[in-house]
């Protein structure tokens, strides 16, 4: 069936696509979705000054604001509606998916099946509404207390009413965000957050190559560095697209049974384990903890005396925690691989995996099933960790490094080139899906046509 499968999927045409009218409807709808969410990014918060707001951004570049910008498609630097995106979702999930891993009652909640996963989405759910309270308050207070500190008057009408407007304004932007995303991954294709986040990345994309070609134009960046940084971003594409797909699998087996002829014949299968299990998750972790101290020094360096003791070792911080700086960048591998390890062990539990095999009489040929199959699948786990560790890091500090030798600031930074990648893979592997079963559904008819003719 397999070998099958693969062969309809290898012949898959063009023709076939056109065919496909509830999986066109589908990218009609995604793409609909998509462009409300680019308009959305326009819309300003009520009460501040959008001519101001680019002044404004560009004192606070390089901190931890850079990196929710990019995940939001530029909405945080214009203060609209959608400027906290997604994110405080994803942290809430983070959060959520870990304390189900290692709460006994989140644990019982996760395995009770859909009612389970209903009541964790809940949960997550409200945890993004607290997330956006806090975050949007200290926004809207940032913007205040910092505007007034530079000079600049960005918001109209400083005081309470603002900030309570601001709030509801940002948790109401969060939240249609994610019904817009629910409905993605209901009526259209893909994972609708997902597919939001990466339209917010590659909305920027315009900008940024335009920005090279014309340092190109005025000789500012040289014919080389150009094609050096297409040829990496390709490479790199390249790369991922390898890693995110490639597994190991192991053999399963289970009991022999009898056939219908009367034969004995053993069952095998396949536990596949991914060489990055973990994802895109400990990139963002450890861009947000090492981003964060540079965030908070820039907003407080203006207040402190930079003669003072705290006043130098803010700027000592300021420095050491730069983009393309070596202590910056070494602590950045160094989180990467520790986060690999701390989430694979969170997400996939080798004991739960071993008890499962065994209730259903499955085991690993040389490997006897219980304790002894959770060891063999911890060693095998361990080794495959080290090299999906490997490569994260090397996608992720690679750009950086580029980017500190060049001075060009690579708007397709390691986090962002895997969630690009990422996405566009999996959202493929979706389609490739919906045309499978659309061939097999033709394939089920004439064989029903042809029954009937006999």
């Amino acid at each position: 069936m397999a070998s099958r499968a693969d062969n309809i999927a290898s012949n898959m045409s063009l023709a076939n696509f056109s065919k496909a009218t509830e999986l066109k409807n589908r990218i009609w709808f995604t793409i609909g979705a998509l462009i409300v969410f680019r308009f959305l990014s326009f819309v300003p918060l009520p009460g501040v000054n959008p001519l101001i707001l680019s002044d404004l951004y560009d004192q606070t570049r390089g901190g931890i604001l850079d990196l929710f910008n990019t995940f939001s498609g530029g909405s945080l630097e214009r203060m609209s509606l959608i400027a906290l995106g997604v994110m405080p979702y994803i942290t809430a999930s983070i959060v959520v998916q870990m304390a189900s891993a290692l709460h006994p009652t989140l644990m019982a909640l996760k395995k009770e099946g859909a009612t389970g996963r209903q009541k964790l989405n809940q949960y997550t759910r409200y945890g993004t509404v607290f997330l956006c309270v806090i975050q949007g308050y200290f926004l809207a207070t940032g913007l205040e207390s910092y505007g007034a500190q530079s000079g600049l008057q960005a918001v109209v009408d400083p005081g309470i009413m603002f900030r309570i407007g601001a709030v509801i304004s940002l948790v109401g932007g969060t939240m249609l965000l994610l019904w817009i995303g629910e409905q993605i991954t209901a009526r259209g294709i893909g994972n609708g957050v997902s597919l939001i986040i990466m339209a917010g990345i590659v909305a920027q994309f315009p900008s940024f190559a335009s920005n090279m070609f014309e340092g190109g134009r005025t000789g500012a960046i040289s014919a080389g560095v150009i094609i050096g940084f297409i040829v990496m971003i390709i490479g790199l594409i390249l790369f991922i697209s390898f890693m995110e797909r490639a597994q190991r699998r192991l053999l399963i087996q289970y009991p022999k049974r009898a056939t219908q002829r009367g034969m004995m014949q053993a069952d095998r299968s396949h536990l596949p384990l991914k060489i990055n299990t973990s994802g895109v998750i400990p990139p963002i972790f450890a861009s947000s903890l090492l981003l964060l101290p540079l965030t908070i020094s820039q907003f407080a360096g203006s207040s402190v005396d930079p003669n003072s003791g705290v006043g130098r070792t803010i700027n000592q911080l300021n420095f050491y925690l730069q983009h393309g700086q070596p202590i910056y960048m070494a602590l950045y591998a160094i989180l990467i691989v520790f986060f690999c390890f701390f989430y694979t062990a969170v997400v996939f539990n080798p004991e739960e995996t071993a008890d499962n095999l065994k209730k259903n009489g499955g085991f690993i040929p040389g490997i006897r099933p219980g304790k002894r199959t959770a060891e063999y699948l911890d060693y095998v786990l361990t080794r495959i960790t080290v090299v999906g560790a490997a490569y994260l890091t090397l996608v992720c500090v690679l750009p950086e490094y580029m980017i500190a030798q060049t001075g060009i600031p690579l708007f397709l930074g390691g986090t962002s080139l895997l969630i690009v990648v990422n996405v566009t893979v999996d959202t493929i592997s979706q389609i490739q899906s919906h045309l499978l079963a659309h061939q097999y559904g033709d394939l089920i008819k004439k064989a029903k046509l042809k029954g009937r003719l006999r």
